[in-house]
């Protein structure tokens, strides 16, 4: 059973010792069509929206709020509002989100590379140096440390679940997760 969460931010328990958490809101969605446990869900973000997914809001019966649309594993069987029992009895989830992108950056920042050397007499500074080999194999190796784009992958980490509030859809879940404030990623749970 997967589910489309907004994170809000991170905070701490106050318990001694304290125990750092990351607040996710779970968003109102609506189960549009399930073929073989995976479900096409509308979901609310923000307020723009266009004349082809007016087309699929009145196919579907849903209101103006739902104006976006993913592919999720669920436990429904049919179309209608999305269970979401299994967040409190779920003890460890699978939480995938975005990363922060960084756009194209060098090996300093993207590598942790040292750099030169900062006294005088010489033009290294923060580049990567020298990348060839000698005769053999006579090109750059595939997967070669250099600078790049950074940032804007999906990473999925393991999180136990400190409580879940069904009323307000607030889930708090152990630890850090990827991404910034108020993006949005997959929560799945894994035991």
């Amino acid at each position: 059973m997967e589910f489309i969460v907004e994170k809000i931010g991170m905070s701490r328990t106050v318990t001694v010792p304290a125990t750092p958490v990351t607040l996710l809101k779970v968003l109102d969605t609506k189960v549009c069509d399930v073929n073989e446990g995976v479900a096409l869900v509308s979901y609310s973000k923000g307020k723009k929206f266009n004349k082809a997914i007016e087309g699929q809001q009145k196919k579907y019966g849903l209101s103006k709020e739902f104006n976006r649309f993913a592919t999720i594993s669920v436990a429904n069987t049919e179309a209608g509002d999305l269970d979401v029992s299994g967040l409190t009895e779920g003890s460890v989830l699978k939480t995938t989100f975005k990363t922060k992108g960084r756009g194209f950056q060098g090996g300093v920042k993207r590598w942790n590379f040292a750099g030169g050397r900062a006294s005088h007499g010489h033009r290294m500074g923060r580049r990567v140096g020298s990348i060839g080999n000698a005769e053999w194999p006579g090109r750059v190796q595939p997967g070669k440390k250099m600078p790049g784009q950074y940032g804007n992958t999906n990473v999925t980490v393991k999180n136990e679940v400190v409580s879940f509030d069904a009323e307000t859809g607030i889930l708090v879940v152990k630890g850090s997760v990827s991404g910034p404030n108020g993006g949005l990623g997959k929560v799945r749970i894994a035991k």
